[in-house]
């Protein structure tokens, strides 16, 4: 009772037993016309359709830079009462669209459009909080989720790999690199298992496979100022080359209250998106060196979100456009729902996800002058150190 109201308290929605949901500002944001969240960049999401969740609000780590401020449980197994994956998903979605985007739209100030259309949710990020593959149905509510065509973005800490590699088709699939090497992780990531870094190794191994089955992979390095070096760049690209992810997410880590209890200031931890963009720079140029190539490397720089301090990597030649006039990391979601019955047998296929790729337009694009911002928005102008 202590944590579900410290959970309520901080604008959660806890489902049932185990699950919760909760309004992503980005969601707010698309809503208002203000802008969307790196995803829109990267990957095409609409976020005013985008719902938050998880199945399990429980997680092995105990992350330094957590956003969710450590209000939700720890755990090493699953130790939960078990909800049904579609009583899960029902409350989710009544909950999404009665207290949270309701709230935005009944105060005036959502678009019109955008008000009607986040009426259907159309992607689900399983990142709320917590380990979603801990929970045991995960691949049933995932499999519900993509029969209503909700896209599914599915995160994982890397500390259960024989759940992830369970995982059935997902429109993506991430791990968490949290550091670059076994004192890093124990450091920034404080995993409750000791062997976390084998943990992790054996996800990115996963990870790997499930990118042989077709489906789009990503690996997430959440970045602090002052660990962005030249060595912390080749433990990455050692992790990302084992991976062999379609997609690398270079992130600047998001300013949460326990760095100022821990009398650390924003410019302490948080790095600049220039710092961001130059630490990807080195990123490609070690997977380069481990590569083992002269030529170029593996992963070219294809996009990014200014205002999120993120940038994508994507493998090269696979996510190039055929036409050399830049990348495809955007999905295209009407065919990824129906591949199933459009491909047969060789949905499971290595290549397979890229039936599903859609142009990146050139506002996203690295370099562009827009950074990621779409121009259909127009964010407040906010003053910046």
């Amino acid at each position: 009772p202590k944590q579900r109201a410290a959970l309520e308290s901080k604008g959660y929605e806890v489902i049932g037993s185990h699950s919760a949901v909760k309004m992503c500002r980005w969601t707010k944001n698309a809503l208002k016309g203000r802008g969307h969240c790196y995803k829109h960049a990267f990957y095409g999401i609409a976020s005013h359709r985008c719902m938050e969740a998880t199945p399990s609000l429980a997680c092995a780590n105990k992350c330094t830079f957590c956003w969710r401020s450590y209000a939700n449980p720890v755990a090493m197994r699953w130790v939960f009462d078990t909800d049904d994956p579609r009583e899960i998903v029902d409350r989710s979605l009544e909950a999404h669209g009665r207290r949270f985007v309701r709230q935005v739209v009944s105060s005036g100030v959502a678009r019109e459009e955008r008000a009607a259309e986040a009426a259907e949710v159309r992607h689900c990020a399983l990142s709320l909080v917590g380990e979603p593959v801990l929970y045991p149905h995960v691949g049933e509510l995932l499999m519900d989720l993509h029969s209503r065509r909700i896209s599914t973005f599915v995160v994982t800490n890397g500390q259960f790999p024989e759940q992830l590699e369970a995982l059935p088709r997902v429109t993506q699939l991430y791990v968490s690199v949290d550091a670059p090497s076994p004192k890093k992780l124990f450091e920034v990531g404080r995993p409750l298992f000791a062997d976390a870094w084998e943990r992790l190794l054996a996800s990115l191994d996963a990870l790997r496979t499930h990118g042989q089955r077709g489906r789009r992979t990503v690996c997430r390095l959440t970045l602090c100022r002052g660990a962005m070096t030249r060595e912390a760049a080749r433990g990455y690209a050692a992790l990302v080359s084992r991976a062999r992810p379609d997609f690398v997410e270079a992130k600047g880590v998001t300013p949460v209250p326990q760095f100022a209890a821990g009398g650390l200031s924003m410019t302490d931890v948080i790095p600049t998106h220039s710092e961001v963009r130059a630490f990807a720079e080195l990123l490609q140029d070690e997977l380069r060196e481990a590569a083992g190539t002269a030529d170029a490397s593996p992963y070219g720089l294809a996009c990014e979100h200014r205002h999120s301090c993120a940038v994508l990597l994507a493998r090269q030649p696979e996510w190039r456009r055929p036409d050399g006039g830049g990348w495809r990391t955007w999905i295209d979601y009407e065919a990824f729902f129906d591949a199933p019955s459009r491909l047969g047998a060789a949905l499971e296929s290595a290549g397979a996800e890229l039936g599903w790729s859609a142009p990146t337009p050139a506002w996203a694009l690295w370099g562009a002058p827009e950074a990621g911002l779409d121009p259909e928005d127009s964010p407040r102008p906010r003053p910046r150190p």
